[in-house]
């Protein structure tokens, strides 16, 4: 028996793209706690304009030696909380493979007083720190890390202030 031809196309859905508000409200599998990134906070200052920014350097625990992977992150700034979502690794495109982390570099400007800064996960979990950004003195000042109360929430990620990756003029480190 033949088949019938198909009078139209069928479409392809679209793949789910999700937000940063959807992976905040999504309740993430029971599993055991595992560190899995650092998240390391410092000031840049722009090689090509020469603007002072904070950066946020997310990376992995786990080093890769076969392929370098690159982590795909969204970011967003909503008065003093900053969330970063990460949304998986993508392979990079190089014919040398180097023994690396994944990692992505977010930056920002104008940040100035205590921020909240959510790392959140693909399946929902959520880290949370509270640090305070002074550019006056040039220092950003770690106050806490937290679990926000959320079901199977898990640590996943450290925090940390990376005084070693300052680029703004010696004179200030301590």
């Amino acid at each position: 028996m033949a088949l019938k031809k198909p009078k139209d196309v069928p479409e392809i859905p679209k793949s789910r793209e999700k937000s940063i508000d959807k992976l905040k409200k999504a309740t993430p599998a029971k599993k055991k706690t595992e560190i899995e990134f650092n998240c390391k906070i410092y000031f840049h200052k722009d090689g090509s304009n020469g603007k002072q920014k904070y950066r946020f350097e997310v990376e992995t625990t786990k080093v890769f030696s076969f392929l370098n992977y690159k982590i795909t992150a969204q970011a967003r700034k909503e008065k003093n909380v900053i969330d970063i979502s990460l949304l998986g690794l993508t392979a990079m495109n190089d014919y040398i493979a180097k023994v690396q982390p994944a990692n992505v570099e977010i930056d920002f400007e104008e940040l100035f007083g205590e921020f909240t800064i959510n790392l959140i996960k693909q399946d929902g979990s959520i880290n949370s720190a509270l640090v305070n950004f002074n550019i006056y003195k040039k220092e950003i000042e770690f106050i806490k890390e937290f679990l926000p109360e959320k079901k199977n929430n898990s640590k996943f990620c450290t925090f940390e202030i990376s005084k070693d990756q300052f680029t703004y003029s010696k004179e200030y480190n301590k």
